[in-house]
């Protein structure tokens, strides 16, 4: 059993991604090894935003056992992003 991955997809010139980061930073921190955040700048890495079909920044993807749990489009608040990784947790 894989441990469950945060996606954030972000870009460097996006206002609410700027305030999305430190959630991310504070989330990862709480929750440690059992979750791995991955950061993706959509303007690097555009074959990864095309394969998830990312139309705003910041999106965040919640993948467990390669299988996409969740998306949410905008900034996503610290409590519900535990709220939804924690049953991920094995």
């Amino acid at each position: 059993m894989t441990k469950p991955v945060l996606y954030d997809f972000f870009a460097t010139w996006c206002g609410p991604c700027r305030i999305q980061t430190p959630i991310l930073e504070e989330l990862g921190k709480k929750m440690g090894d059992a979750v791995e955040i991955k950061k993706v700048d959509v303007d690097q890495h555009m074959d990864l935003a095309e394969k998830y079909g990312i139309r705003v920044v910041p999106t965040l993807i919640i993948e467990k056992d390669e299988k996409v749990v969740r998306m949410m489009e905008g900034v996503t608040d610290a409590a519900t992003l535990e709220k939804l990784l924690r049953p991920l947790v094995g």
